[in-house]
């Protein structure tokens, strides 16, 4: 892995000239916010070397490198997933790819089906803590010890001065901010009613495709973190409805002035 990333990383620094110290991922129907970088310079996947290609609806599949707020940001406008048939450790590759470019700090994102009474479909909910229920995590292998150690820490997997600031910022705002529980299941089959009631009694209060192992890779490299899901649905069995990707498509695009709104003034205050 360590020679594919130099391969990678030389590419991309051969066309981009500054270090990016705040990097984003953004999930299903959220690639809107790249469209708001300035002096963009955009690299799809497929020009990338070693890099995967995103295969997903809504996930445009583009490294964007620009300005946001006055910061020099990456973007990776459309993720991975494991439900792919990528390899976790493809799944995560552009993590470490992001780490190797500079970012010390990555703000992630992602369309959530809510599994929490209190939550609805629009709201905007920031991860305090995550469950892994993919079955596997991205370190299992050698540990490549020049971005952390074998056992990393996962106490604070999302920071909480970055919650702190997204807090202010929905305040200040006027955008109602909840907090919870991410679980991160492999999919790519929506959850069945009983398996919603099993994450709810195990302390999930939203639940996706993503996220966990990028956050798990980003920790273990020293990333601070900060994660932002939108609700796009209630889970099975908690609304009156069979689940589509067209109803997280069609929420993702009505909550998006709030979620720009969110994500430029955070990253301004980083």
């Amino acid at each position: 892995m360590i020679a594919k990333l130099e391969q990678t990383i030389g590419y991309l620094k051969g066309k981009v000239s500054f270090n990016p110290q705040i990097g984003l991922i953004l999930g299903s129907g959220l690639g809107v916010l790249a469209e708001e970088i300035e002096e963009p310079f955009i690299i799809p996947y497929e020009d990338i070397p070693n890099f995967p290609v995103s295969t997903v609806t809504g996930h445009k599949g583009q490294l964007v490198f620009g300005k946001l707020q006055g910061k020099d940001v990456v973007a990776m406008q459309g993720r991975f997933h494991f439900y792919e048939g990528y390899s976790i450790q493809e799944v995560t590759y552009p993590v470490r790819v992001m780490k190797k470019l500079g970012v010390e700090t990555l703000i992630v994102t992602n369309a959530a089906g809510g599994t929490n009474s209190k939550f609805e479909a629009g709201d905007l909910v920031l991860i305090s803590d995550h469950i892994n229920l993919t079955g596997t995590n991205p370190l299992i292998g050698p540990n490549y010890d020049e971005f952390g150690p074998r056992f990393p820490d996962m106490t604070e997997a999302y920071a909480p001065e970055l919650r702190k600031t997204a807090e202010e910022a929905g305040d200040e705002q006027g955008i109602p901010l909840k907090d919870g529980v991410y679980g991160g299941l492999a999919g790519p089959s929506y959850e069945t009613p009983a398996e919603i009631n099993y994450l709810k009694t195990i302390g999930v209060d939203m639940v996706g495709m993503s996220t966990v192992a990028e956050v798990i890779v980003a920790r273990h490299a020293g990333i601070k973190v900060l994660g932002i899901s939108c609700i796009t649905n209630m889970a099975a069995g908690l609304g009156h409805h069979l689940l589509s990707h067209d109803e997280v498509m069609d929420t993702a695009e009505k909550t998006k002035s709030k979620f720009l709104g969110l994500v430029r003034l955070v990253v301004q205050r980083l």
